[in-house]
């Protein structure tokens, strides 16, 4: 007996078997520029930022927190929990840290064996050097964790060149993807520091060493558990489409979004980028502060509503604008209508859209 309903094409797949799970994997390896082991984690990307931390960060250690966002903070609490005795190195989040203030938080502390780090900060709009932290953390001789969330497919990212031991990504952000996959690159460094740690987890869903043992070193050949399929499958899409684009031209995209959100706003002049020095701005979501008589939160609520404009988090909810432009809103097309919101809503200067343009041209010649 037929049945008239409409067939979803999210439904009924054939499975996504470990031969195609451990192809994704290799995929996200090269995107990271990577030979080490990735394990792709079915979960929103705080899932392997968290089991990183728990599985590397043993009690009576040290680490050292570099904190220019919210989530720099929320690894501030891991790393207690863990036992690990905590230096948080915390930096106004108007612009990035320095290598030479994590060197000297290193030689402070010469005790220290774990550094986190977040690449780009969406949420405050700014992003680190990491290339040069590196070279002063690998000098130092402790591991590196990198938050690479926002930044991939957004900037450079050279995992291995860097010196990056443990460097996790989701798929939401530039990449254009699904929240609910994510994946971590482990270092051999990394390993032998977490097989090490007794306080490791196991038998959770937080357990690298689980992944490790059941599907990395046993041949990729069994998966451990039903995978995320939908997600999964989204993944290896976003994958396709930055491949045929290219990463460069993926990467170039955000770069000029950015550059002309930024042009734009400054020639429109009522508000300011939250961000001061432009070498500092993501390219994956540019902040703005508003002026003492508008209200951010009201504003964003009449601009989100067809544009990726959201109110800034905590006390600066009604003070600061976020506009993300990754993903498909790294656009020209998407900054100029953005623009031209902002402009209705808080006149200003002339020349709005012809500085965006003129930036956005710019960036993508560079």
């Amino acid at each position: 007996m037929s049945s008239d309903r409409p067939v979803s094409p999210f439904l009924d797949l054939p499975p996504l078997g470990a031969a195609r799970f451990a192809a994704i994997e290799d995929r996200v390896a090269a995107l990271l520029h990577t030979r080490a082991d990735v394990i792709v984690t079915q979960g929103e990307a705080l899932l392997p930022l968290e089991a990183a931390i728990r599985s590397a960060v043993r009690p009576g250690s040290t680490a050292l927190n570099v904190v220019t966002g919210p989530y720099g903070q929320t690894f501030g609490g891991w790393l207690r929990s863990c036992g690990a005795e905590v230096v948080d190195l915390a930096v106004p989040f108007t612009g990035a840290v320095s290598a030479a203030q994590v060197g000297e938080a290193l030689a402070a502390h010469p005790e220290i064996d774990f550094v986190s780090l977040v690449h780009a900060e969406a949420a405050t709009g700014n992003t680190n050097p990491v290339a040069e932290i590196a070279d002063v953390v690998r000098e130092h001789g402790a591991l590196l964790m990198l938050d690479a969330v926002a930044s991939v497919a957004a900037e450079p990212l050279e995992t291995d060149a860097w010196g990056v031991d443990l460097c996790v990504i989701g798929g939401q952000k530039a990449m254009g993807g699904p929240a609910g996959v994510s994946a971590v690159s482990v270092s051999d460094r990394a390993w032998e520091r977490i097989t090490a740690n007794p306080a490791a987890p196991r038998r959770s869903y937080l357990s690298l060493l689980d992944w490790k043992e059941r599907w990395t070193d046993a041949g990729r050949s069994v998966l451990p558990h039903a995978p995320a399929q939908l997600e999964m499958l989204a993944l290896e899409a976003c994958l396709d489409r930055i491949e045929a684009d290219t990463l460069t031209a993926t990467i170039a995209r955000h770069r000029a979004a950015a550059a002309a959100l930024r042009a734009g706003v400054l020639a429109l002049g009522t508000l300011l980028p939250y961000v001061t020095d432009a070498r500092a701005a993501a390219p994956v979501a540019t902040t703005l502060l508003t002026q003492p008589t508008q209200d951010a939160t009201t504003l964003a609520t009449a601009l989100g509503r067809t544009l990726p404009v959201q109110s800034g988090g905590g006390a600066l909810a009604t003070t600061m604008l976020r506009v993300n432009h990754y993903g498909p809103h790294a656009s020209l097309e998407t900054v100029l209508d953005v623009l031209t919101a902002l402009a209705e809503a808080a006149p200003g200067g002339d020349g709005v859209l012809e500085a965006a343009e003129k930036a956005w041209t710019e960036a993508i010649a560079d």
